[in-house]
C-alpha cells in the first residue's frame, strides 16, 4: 500500500512538472521576460560575486604569504581587511598604470596628427589638381552638374524635417544615456560593496551554503555538488592565474623585441598588449591596432614592420605559449584550449572566451574520471 502511495506521489509530481514545462513553452515570451527582469535585479550581485572571486586569488596569496607570520592577536584580526584592501589596491594600480602609460601617448599622437592634417590637405589638393589635369573626363562630369536644376525646396524641407525629428531623438538619447550611466555607477558601487562583504565573510557564507545543500539534497548529490564546485572553482582560479602569467610573458616579449629592432613606444605598446591580452587569443590585436596607429604617425614603414612582428609573435604565443601556460594551469590539453576559445567566442563573444576554458576543463576532468572508472584502468594507464 505504501509502495502504491509512493508511486502515485511520483506520478503526480511528474504530471505537475510536465504541465509546468508545457506552460513555460506556450508562454515562452513571458518566461524570458521574467528571467531578464530577474537578472536585471540581481545583476549587481552577480558582478559582485565575480569581483569577489577574482580578488580572492591575490587575497589568499597575501594572507598566506605576507601576513602569515603575524603573531600579534590584534594584528591577526586585521589580516582579512588588510588583505582585501591590498588586493583591491593592486588591481586599481594595474589599471592606473596602463591608463597613465597609454592615454597620454595616445593624446599626444592625436595632437600631432591634428597638426599634420593641414599639410595633408595641401598635398591632397595638389594630388586632386594633378588627377583632374590627367583625367579630362572627370572635368566633363563636373561641368555637367548644374546646381540650378536641383530642387532646393525639397532639400530644405528634408533638412527641416530631419532637424525636427532629430532634436527629439537627441533629447531622448541624452536622457537614455544619462540614466544608463547613473544606473551603471550605482550597479558598480553595489557590486563592489557586495564583493567586500563576500570576501570578509567567505568562510561563514560557504558554511551556510553547505548546510542548506546538506539539508535539502541526498548525501550522494550533496557530495557530487561539492566535488564539482571545488573542481570548477580551482579551474577558474588556475585559469585566471595562467591568463595573467601569459599576458605578462607576451608583454615582455613585445617590449624586448621592439627595443631590439628600435621601434618607438616599446614600453607603452608592451604594457597595452599585456593588458588587452587578458582577453584570450584575440585581445592582443587591440593593442596591435593602437600600437600600429601610433607608430604610423611617426613612420608608416615601421608601422608595417611592427604589424609583421606582431603576427610572428602572436603565432608563437597563440600556438606555443598560450596553450601550454593556460592549458597546464587548468589541466586541459592544448587542442581543447583552442577549441574552447573558438566555441566560446562564437557563442558568447569575449565573455565566452573567458568562461569556456575553465568550464571545458571541468567537464574534461569529470568525463576523464568517469571514463577511467568505467574502464577500470590502472592509474598508470589513465586516459589523458
Amino acid at each position: 500500500m505504501d509502495l502504491n502511495r509512493g508511486n502515485m506521489k511520483k506520478i503526480r509530481g511528474l504530471i505537475v512538472f510536465t504541465a509546468l514545462v508545457c506552460l513555460a513553452v506556450l508562454k515562452i515570451d513571458l518566461v524570458l521576460a521574467g528571467i531578464f527582469f530577474l537578472l536585471g535585479i540581481i545583476k549587481p550581485f552577480l558582478y559582485g560575486a565575480a569581483i569577489a572571486f577574482v580578488l580572492n586569488i591575490p587575497m589568499k596569496a597575501i594572507e598566506k604569504g605576507l601576513l602569515s607570520k603575524v603573531g600579534n592577536p590584534k594584528f591577526a584580526k586585521a589580516k582579512r581587511p588588510v588583505s582585501i584592501f591590498l588586493s583591491f589596491a593592486a588591481v586599481v594600480l594595474v589599471i592606473v598604470l596602463v591608463t597613465v602609460t597609454v592615454v597620454p601617448q595616445v593624446t599626444k599622437t592625436m595632437m600631432e596628427l591634428g597638426n599634420k592634417i593641414p599639410a595633408f590637405l595641401v598635398e591632397a589638393q595638389i594630388w586632386l589638381e594633378e588627377l583632374f589635369a590627367s583625367q579630362p573626363q572627370l572635368l566633363a562630369v563636373l561641368e555637367e552638374f548644374d546646381p540650378a536644376k536641383m530642387n532646393w525646396d525639397s532639400i530644405v524641407n528634408t533638412v527641416v524635417d530631419f532637424l525636427k525629428n532629430g532634436l527629439g531623438s537627441v533629447v531622448t538619447s541624452t536622457v537614455t544615456v544619462a540614466s544608463t550611466i547613473i544606473g551603471g555607477v550605482v550597479n558598480v558601487f553595489v557590486a563592489l560593496v557586495f564583493s567586500f562583504y563576500i570576501l570578509a565573510q567567505k568562510e561563514k557564507l560557504g558554511g551556510q551554503l553547505k548546510r542548506v545543500l546538506h539539508a535539502y539534497c541526498p548525501d550522494r548529490v550533496y557530495a557530487g555538488i561539492l566535488e564539482v564546485a571545488s573542481l570548477t572553482g580551482r579551474n577558474f582560479s588556475n585559469f585566471i592565474t595562467g591568463q595573467c602569467t601569459e599576458s605578462v610573458i607576451l608583454g615582455a616579449m613585445f617590449v624586448v623585441a621592439m627595443a631590439v629592432f628600435r621601434f618607438p613606444y616599446a614600453v607603452m605598446v608592451g604594457v597595452l598588449i599585456a593588458f588587452t591580452a587578458l582577453i584570450p587569443i584575440v585581445g592582443a590585436f587591440v593593442g596591435c591596432f593602437v600600437g600600429a596607429f601610433l607608430i604610423m604617425v611617426d613612420d608608416p614603414v615601421k608601422a608595417v614592420w611592427f604589424i609583421i612582428l606582431f603576427l610572428i609573435l602572436q603565432q608563437v604565443e597563440g600556438n606555443l605559449i598560450y596553450p601550454h601556460v593556460v592549458g597546464n594551469s587548468v589541466g586541459l590539453p592544448s587542442i581543447w584550449v583552442l577549441a574552447a576559445v573558438t566555441v566560446g567566442g562564437s557563442l558568447m563573444g569575449v565573455m565566452g572566451m573567458l568562461v569556456f576554458i575553465p568550464i571545458v576543463s571541468t567537464v574534461y576532468a569529470l568525463v576523464r574520471e568517469d571514463v577511467n572508472g568505467r574502464n577500470a584502468v590502472s592509474p598508470g594507464d589513465e586516459t589523458q
